[in-house]
């Protein structure tokens, strides 16, 4: 019985992915207009990785990105294509993909406790934070002009830190009250 239920769901584990990049995709369409607009694709991802488990939610992560780069607009102002990913901020797009295998890292190391998952989200965004940031620098630089690093932070990284904490709270919250089947890490 117990191979039954662990066959049956590593056979659901592919639509897991799939809706995963969907609410990915739904998310990153969600733009909150404040001073500086943000969007809830980084609640979506947290969410995800944390609904699904590392493997599966860095897995619809990547989806993502691939459907994303295939042309298909998936990406914030119903943006796609590799443009966005090679553009100045496509380093926070492939950055989610660090986050859920920081995640995953973290979980299969200490299990999956809530102060486990909330530190390696912690830790997955200011690794999101550095990548992206370089990655923004080196395409600005090469497509506008030399920019410093304080001024990249105050543009990419300073406006969203509490929001993004704060949607990583809510994920948080959401994904320890929706019930799945066990999850694979």
């Amino acid at each position: 019985m117990n191979n039954t239920k662990s066959i049956r769901i590593r056979a659901l584990d592919p639509a897991y992915i799939a809706l995963g990049a969907v609410l990915i995709t739904v998310c990153s369409w969600i733009s909150i207009p404040t001073v500086v607009p943000f969007t809830m694709q980084t609640f979506a991802v947290f969410c995800v990785i944390s609904l699904l488990g590392g493997k599966r939610g860095t897995a619809s992560v990547i989806l993502y990105l691939i459907i994303g780069a295939a042309g298909v607009p998936v990406f914030s102002r119903f943006t796609a294509g590799a443009g966005a990913l090679l553009g100045a901020t496509g380093g926070y797009l492939t950055g989610f993909v660090l986050i859920g295998l920081i995640y995953w890292l973290a979980v299969r190391i200490f299990g999956k406790r809530i102060w486990v998952e909330a530190a390696a989200m912690v830790v997955g965004l200011a690794v999101l934070y550095f990548f992206g940031t370089l990655w923004f620098i080196a395409v600005y630089t090469r497509s506008t002009g030399s920019i410093s690093v304080m001024t990249a932070l105050s543009w990419c990284v300073f406006p969203f830190i509490i929001p993004d904490l704060l949607k990583m709270a809510l994920a948080l919250f959401v994904s320890h009250r929706v019930k799945l089947p066990e999850q694979s890490m």
